[in-house]
């Protein structure tokens, strides 16, 4: 293979690579390797499509608004700046006021808002249990499957290769890049590196509005965990997480865990969604590391990652591009300090921890 680098994934993370290497003046050849050529089991095409800023960590806030400013230049992705609703009851209205106060302190533009407020903006929700919400005003979602071929496409022009297959070994002279999502832990091993990354399921649900809806929701999340978003022009995509899902590869989704814990917190916060019409369901892939948050580092002279993001790879996957274009190109970061999303913090046990995580 004729390369000089070589991108082992050719989702949405992978791409961003490619295109951002050949944007930022690389002039060698790239090639971008994908296993499922057909993108029917792509984390970055079935995924929810949530951009937020609102987390607890510098890298993560940092790496989601450099990617909300050069989202003007993908209007492919179809953003619809709709905002993140994070709804808060007895249960976690304190842990909200918290994460709003570390969330400002780190330039998260998030508002604390009244139940009033909560009404004004989602008329149709039950607010009588709730105290507050944390909202953020810049935060929405984008069309996964629009992304992933925005990135792809963009990459293919600036003369990127993407080839069908999957790596062995590696061979003398190119540059890799681990990018293959919740495959990237076993794509480490076979090239003889342990990378702590292990796939499991999230399960999201496609369902028809009971009637035309006047308004698109922001992504509106429910203490209980559930949460959803608009999918014009009169669907809702909901999802999740099911913190006993087995770690493993398996795709689809169970049809009872939607009637029976699904359906009721989602009655039960806007009544008018018993009427909800199940379209689809299906399973994507979580990359997931034992602090939910990603890896972006060197393994050695001639071996990259860009992996492990944990459910929120798509959302941070501008950034993540770029980041790792500098680091190939410079040996070090400039757009924002990654250096914490190194591989060797397992085994120094320097976990990075946010609460803010769906």
């Amino acid at each position: 293979m004729k390369a000089d680098i070589i991108i082992i994934g050719g989702g949405v993370i992978g791409s961003s690579v490619a295109f951002n290497l050949l944007q930022d003046g690389y002039d060698g050849r790239v090639t971008v390797m994908e296993r499922d050529s057909s993108y029917q089991f792509a984390s970055s095409a079935l995924a929810f499509g949530g951009v937020r800023q609102q987390f607890m960590t510098a890298e993560s806030v940092k790496a989601v608004q450099y990617s909300l400013r050069v989202m003007d230049e993908f209007p492919e992705c179809d953003f619809r700046q709709r905002g993140y609703l994070f709804l808060g009851n007895d249960s976690n209205w304190d842990r909200l006021q918290r994460r709003f106060e570390i969330q400002k302190s780190l330039g998260v533009e998030c508002e604390l808002l009244s139940v009033a407020d909560i009404r004004r903006l989602v008329p149709e929700l039950r607010c009588d249990d709730l105290r507050g919400g944390l909202f953020g005003h810049k935060d929405g979602y984008v069309d996964p499957r629009a992304t992933l071929r925005a990135f792809r496409s963009k990459a293919e022009r600036l003369g990127a290769t993407y080839i069908s297959g999957e790596i062995q070994a590696l061979e003398s002279g190119p540059t890799y890049v681990i990018a293959s999502g919740a495959y990237s832990g076993s794509v480490a091993k076979a090239l003889g590196f342990d990378v702590p990354i292990t796939p499991v399921r999230q399960q999201l649900f496609r369902c028809e509005l009971p009637r035309p809806w006047g308004y698109e929701f922001p992504v509106v999340i429910d203490p209980g965990g559930v949460h959803w978003r608009s999918r014009p022009p009169n669907e809702i995509t909901i999802a999740k997480t099911n913190p006993d899902e087995p770690p493993g590869i398996r795709f689809g989704c169970d049809l009872d865990r939607f009637h029976d814990e699904f359906m009721p917190a989602l009655v039960a916060r806007v009544p008018e969604f018993r009427h909800l019409k199940l379209i689809f369901g299906w399973g994507g892939l979580y990359e997931m590391t034992p602090d939910h948050n990603g890896i972006i580092d060197r393994i050695t002279d001639r071996v990259y990652i860009a992996a492990g993001f944990s459910g929120h790879g798509l959302m941070m996957s501008i950034a993540t591009g770029k980041l790792m274009s500098e680091l190939i190109m410079t040996g070090r970061f400039h757009t924002l300090d990654a250096t914490r999303l190194s591989l060797g913090r397992f085994e120094r046990n320097e976990l990075i921890h946010d609460e803010a995580m769906l």
